[in-house]
């Protein structure tokens, strides 16, 4: 009986190994797909911002498998309380990063368009530094996981707060490029886009963080998560743009 435990036990690690093994290698495929939306939309690559639209593909199959896979683990392995809180928190952070990729496509898509438009001074850099933010913070939030390091996974929750502030920041920028002309507006509503879908990325990558913190405590943190952004009650900043 107990050798039979032993290798119900470690048939039951080697297939969370391959979930996990999917989930870096969708973390990787993601934190690519920001940076390169962030260039392309920087150097006005459409060529690159193609390659983001399409990548997208890839995360959304290694989702639907992390899915498949965890399904199958929990109908075969019938795992422990802690084991399924494991397996779950897996599917959790696939999709979360499945949303980040999603995000990272919409910033490819609208690059696009801004191409044929005159460029907001400063803009692009300040994205793509609010970009590289997110990735650094997706990257911590899949270490904290790998490690089930809740120290980790708080600096992640802290540092959403940087983003917003940016986010913040960019949007006080655009709202006074399209006062100063008119010819600003349609441009300006594209760029605000792309900066509140990176932002929603900050917030994908701290729910991963969450749930490394559940998963190692067992309880979500006590502490209401920092939250920076103040546009959500103003006209620009409504959820349908």
């Amino acid at each position: 009986m107990h050798n039979d435990s032993k290798h119900i036990a470690s048939a039951f690690d080697r297939d969370l190994e391959a979930i996990q093994a999917m989930i870096m290698k969708m973390g990787g495929l993601v934190e690519v797909a920001i940076k390169d939306a962030a260039q392309a939309l920087e150097e006005r690559d459409v060529e690159l911002s193609e390659k983001v639209r399409l990548s997208d593909k890839a995360i959304d199959q290694l989702e639907e498998s992390v899915n498949e896979e965890a399904a199958r683990l929990i109908a075969l392995r019938s795992p422990t309380a802690s084991d399924l809180r494991t397996v779950l928190t897996v599917m959790k952070i696939s999709t979360n990063l499945e949303r980040c990729g999603d995000y990272a496509k919409n910033l490819a898509k609208r690059t696009g368009v801004l191409v044929n438009m005159s460029p907001i001074e400063g803009a692009a850099p300040s994205i793509r530094r609010m970009a590289r933010e997110v990735e650094e913070m997706l990257r911590l939030a899949l270490d904290a996981y790998i490690q089930r390091d809740t120290g980790l996974a708080n600096e992640v929750r802290h540092r959403d707060l940087d983003v917003d502030q940016m986010y913040n920041a960019l949007f006080r920028e655009f709202l006074t490029y399209m006062m100063e002309d008119p010819r600003n507006i349609t441009a300006c509503m594209h760029l605000h886009f792309i900066a509140k879908n990176i932002e929603r990325m900050g917030d994908h990558a701290t729910s991963i963080a969450e749930q490394v913190i559940y998963l190692t405590t067992g309880e979500m943190p006590e502490d209401a998560r920092p939250k920076g952004d103040v546009t959500s009650q103003t006209a620009l900043g409504a959820e349908d743009l």
